[in-house]
């Protein structure tokens, strides 16, 4: 499907994720990078080496999860906005979403806005709780959503001015 489509299946996205009992111990990074391409900024970003060194550049970047305390200094760096960091412990019917993102005008703290799943679709209303501005590489969004969304919710839409 992911060939056909550009959009990752559950299987595909559960493969990439952490165990559950990681899980709940806080904030985790999640790499839904799927194709073998010549790239590798990601490790270079981690100052805490949690995303692991390649062997080829071509290789798929893999977390070391008992490293990464989900700061999402990889996030911006990454050019296939690929990258992306969840807390499920940030309440207790929330989870928090840090996603990349590269448009304008940028949202602001406090705004709610359409919540979006990996095929554009609108599946829920996000809060924004941070926007982190970036000049030299792409921003980062932080917002929350339902916890069983957690591992849906991908992007946000800003509603039309």
């Amino acid at each position: 499907m992911l060939k056909q489509t550009g959009i990752p299946t559950k299987e595909d996205i559960e493969k990439i994720l952490p165990s559950k009992q990681r899980r709940e111990k806080g904030a985790y990074v999640v790499i839904e990078c799927f194709e073998e391409i010549p790239c590798d900024p990601c490790t270079a970003a981690c100052q805490y080496g949690a995303i692991l060194q390649m062997e080829n550049v071509n290789d798929l970047p893999e977390a070391d999860y008992e490293k990464c305390n989900g700061c999402g200094i990889c996030i911006g760096l990454c050019p296939g906005v690929a990258i992306f960091v969840v807390d499920e412990t940030y309440s207790e019917e929330k989870a928090l979403i840090k996603l990349p993102y590269e448009f304008t005008p940028l949202p602001n703290k406090g705004d709610v806005v359409p919540g979006l799943d990996r095929a554009g679709e609108e599946v829920c209303k996000a809060e924004v709780i941070r926007v982190q501005k970036h000049p030299s590489k792409t921003n980062i969004i932080w917002i929350t959503v339902q916890k069983e969304l957690a591992h849906e919710v991908r992007f946000i839409r800003i509603p039309e001015i």
